[in-house]
């Protein structure tokens, strides 16, 4: 008899940490780190979790908490006064497509919201615009989310 409570009992352990295993959308990784809680937060905030929670592919280039620190107080006000600011300059940080650092070929690509964004990689590094990828390929189940060292904030229309 306990035995078998012993066994059932690392069964509902490795269940458990199964269970914390499962594979993650890109919502859900820029969910679980903690140095991006800023971005997570924005996200929500902008109505786009079930957007970049979908099939996709995407990649995400996700901005640190210290990152968003470093942009303004005053343009961190209007982006949470205007929503369609604030996807405007998000979805500026992502591409509808899965792209590993290794993969990045120098150039531009265009990103969700339409523009234009500037990508280079050398044998050591990965850049976005003027951001440095300090984290690669966090891979997610409908893409890959790469994590950056500034706010990208995309062209004036």
């Amino acid at each position: 008899m306990n035995r078998r409570i012993c066994v059932l009992g690392l069964l509902a352990i490795s269940l458990a940490g199964c269970a914390s295993m499962q594979p993650k959308n890109v919502v859900q990784v820029i969910g679980s780190d903690p140095d991006l809680s800023t971005l997570s937060k924005l996200i929500s905030d902008a109505g786009l979790n079930e957007t970049l929670a979908s099939t996709g592919p995407f990649t995400v280039f996700a901005p640190t908490n210290e990152a968003f620190k470093a942009v303004s107080a005053k343009t961190m006000a209007e982006l949470a006064a205007n929503k369609d600011q604030l996807k405007r300059v998000l979805t500026y940080h992502v591409l509808p497509a899965k792209s590993a650092a290794a993969e990045v070929k120098a150039g531009t690509m265009k990103t969700v919201n339409g523009a234009d964004v500037a990508l280079a990689r050398t044998a050591n590094f990965v850049t976005v615009d003027e951001a440095l990828v300090t984290t690669a390929d966090k891979v997610a189940t409908n893409g890959v989310v790469h994590v950056i060292d500034r706010v990208l904030l995309p062209p004036k229309q």
